[in-house]
């Protein structure tokens, strides 16, 4: 295995930039599923965090780390929800402005919590390589620095350091299972727990309906894929053709990539809602998703990260309910 390009001491320096900007999520012994599988499962409960999920962590980082100069013009980044959430809520702690490019896909109730908290808003096209354009314009002509969601040095070891607890809280895990999308998440989690302990494994899950790192995997390179609507909305959008950090992590580090059907991230939801008495969306549900469906050949102790919980209600109720559909 090749040394990551965010290590260990990255994400240690995170955890301590970021300390007292984010809270420090709990994680609890899942006695429904430890029945079930026959091993103990933990759930991280990241979806509580400040902003709803992981990513108040990788731009609280980022923000961080900018030069007096760099606070001085503000930030801008394209997201599909819960990054420009977390950026804005990030930029707002500091005074500094924040623009925030979104494709039309991205759900209306992500986007008016981004308008609450102060940034600007940019609504540009019908995926999240149409935002970027509108970011790179805005870097260029207004000099606002870029905070990508997630191939940017500083948010990956941000999102680094929910491994850093999870590992703090179950010392003996033998397997850590991280959503993947972009692989901010899942680059830095694993940077984390390879480097406090090699031997365990981490799994990534993301869904059927357009996974673009599974894809890029596959190809052995970065490639676009379609956009697709889907239930895990912020797995959604390609990994960049000019990705610098996160593929690269992703397959070195990575025990494995799964992916999940609309039914089973339903049934995720379902389970989250009605046994573990937790709301959280699409992505945050497609752990609990893999390990129901048998997707996932099972080494226990297991930590499962949930990792967010910005999920339309309404669309929440319908799942919970019965009353959706694929």
């Amino acid at each position: 295995m090749t040394n990551p390009i965010v290590n260990l001491s990255d994400i240690q320096t995170a955890r301590e930039r970021i300390a007292g900007k984010i809270v420090r999520t709990p994680t609890v012994l899942s006695t429904g599923l430890s029945e079930r599988l026959g091993v103990p499962v933990h759930l991280k409960l990241e979806h509580r965090q400040t902003t709803g999920s992981f990513k108040l962590r990788g731009a609280s980082n980022a923000v961080a780390s900018l030069s007096a100069d760099g606070k001085r013009l503000g930030v801008v980044a394209a997201s599909t929800g819960n990054h420009g959430r977390a950026l804005a809520h990030a930029a707002k702690l500091e005074g500094i402005r924040a623009v925030i490019c979104m494709s039309r896909l991205v759900p209306e109730n992500k986007v008016s919590e981004i308008r609450r908290l102060g940034a600007d808003i940019c609504i540009v096209g019908k995926s999240q390589d149409d935002a970027q354009e509108e970011v790179d314009r805005l870097v260029a002509e207004e000099g606002l620095t870029m905070v990508p969601p997630f191939d940017h040095a500083a948010v990956i070891a941000g999102q680094g350091t929910v491994g850093l607890e999870m590992l703090d809280d179950v010392p003996d895990a033998a397997m850590v299972v991280t959503p993947v999308s972009g692989g901010g998440l899942a680059a830095g989690v694993a940077a984390a727990i390879k480097g406090r302990n090699p031997s365990i494994k981490v799994i990534g899950v993301s869904m059927e309906r357009g996974a673009a790192m599974q894809a890029s995997l596959a190809a052995g390179k970065p490639v676009l894929v379609e956009e697709m609507p889907t239930l895990a909305d912020s797995l959604g959008g390609g990994i960049g053709l000019e990705n610098r950090l996160t593929f690269s992590m992703i397959r070195d580090l990575l025990d494995g990539i799964v992916l999940v059907s609309e039914e089973e991230i339903a049934a995720g939801i379902v389970h989250a809602y009605a046994e573990e008495r937790e709301i959280v969306e699409g992505a945050g549900a497609v752990g609990i998703a893999a390990l129901l469906a048998g997707k996932i050949a099972v080494e226990g102790p297991v930590v499962i990260l949930m990792s967010g919980r910005n999920i339309d209600m309404a669309l929440h109720r319908k799942i919970v309910c019965g009353e959706w559909a694929a």
